[in-house]
């Protein structure tokens, strides 16, 4: 299925717009206002719903291997778990985690 410049562009325009209104209403609309606690209450587990969002495809479905789960990036994610849960130390959890996934991979070879 091709498609023209034209369906494209207009594809990449409403997009644009649409991601803009959804930002407004949000930010332009309400941002100066005080919001109720239960939204406030909610919006702290924000970040802590993207991030493994964002970590869990690199895991799982990893770009060097083709698209193959792997032991040593595996490993390294359960490291860096269980580092910050016991630790709560953000440093700590990431050196940790990086140095299982290094030395997974040298050994591994």
């Amino acid at each position: 299925m091709t498609q023209s410049a034209g369906e494209i562009w207009f594809i990449i325009a409403a997009l644009g717009v649409g991601t803009f209104l959804i930002r407004f209403s949000f930010l332009g609309l309400i941002g100066n206002r005080s919001l109720p606690p239960w939204v406030l209450r909610h919006l702290r587990y924000t970040p802590v719903a993207v991030l493994p969002a964002l970590i869990a495809p690199l895991v799982l479905w990893p770009a060097a291997t083709g698209g193959q789960p792997d032991l040593p990036r595996i490993l390294a994610a359960a490291v860096t778990l269980a580092l910050g849960m016991l630790s709560k130390n953000v440093i700590l959890s990431i050196a940790g985690g990086a140095a299982t996934l290094y030395l997974g991979i040298y050994l591994a070879g």
